[in-house]
């Protein structure tokens, strides 16, 4: 089995669970339903540019294993500094969308900082289990690993919250952005809390990358 591919896999299916569900959630809220068609595509390809980064985790964690170094604070800030390459990529990307962002760094780098060194360790750990054969629930328990998991999923929420502050909608939807950025926050940790729960207890029954996620 590929550790790392699976591992990788594992956190796709998170986060693009974690999209999916606040979506879901935001289109409950009637005020947000105007501004979705302007940001569904957005939100998609954001989703798809922080799989992309905790791709670059997961390989520099695996890295670090072969080497029997446990990865410390310059490697999270050579990952960080990498991942500027996927905001410039990601920023072409949605040039063509009603939308303009500009990433504030000085907001968004110690949250992303402190995001890769979490998501490092848990990384490490994990596949030093699975080198070992022993299985997650032989690692952590449920209740550390949903706390580890809500912790990663909190400071992508504040960081995509930062994030949605810079967004500049059209004219006509710009009094919704203030609204929306809060909004947004508020969903997303409420949907955090459940989909660490949900996993962990995921992992925790299925104890493997195999494991499947409930519906919200």
């Amino acid at each position: 089995m590929d550790r790392v591919a699976a591992l990788a896999a594992l956190d796709r299916r998170m986060l693009e669970d974690f999209s999916r569900r606040t979506i879901v959630r935001l289109r409950e809220a009637l005020p947000l339903r105007v501004v979705l068609p302007h940001l569904g595509t957005f939100l998609a390809q954001n989703v798809e540019k922080e799989i992309r980064k905790d791709g670059l985790v997961v390989r520099r964690a695996a890295e670090a294993l072969k080497s029997g170094v446990a990865p410390g604070p310059a490697a999270a800030r050579e990952i960080l500094e990498a991942t500027r390459q996927i905001d410039r990529e990601f920023l072409r990307n949605v040039d063509p969308f009603p939308v303009r962002i500009e990433i504030p760094y000085e907001r968004i780098a110690p949250l992303r900082l402190e995001r890769i060194g979490r998501g490092l360790d848990l990384a490490y750990r994990v596949l030093d289990a699975w080198r070992r054969g022993r299985k997650l629930r032989d690692t952590f328990t449920r209740e550390e690993c949903e706390r580890r998991l809500l912790g990663l999923l909190e400071l992508y929420a504040r960081e995509t919250h930062a994030l949605s502050q810079s967004v500049r909608l059209p004219a006509l939807l710009a009094p919704l952005q203030s609204l929306l950025a809060e909004r947004l926050q508020e969903i997303m940790s409420e949907v955090g809390e459940r989909l660490a729960r949900d996993l962990a207890a995921a992992l925790h029954r299925r104890s493997g990358a195999a494991a499947t996620l409930p519906p919200p």
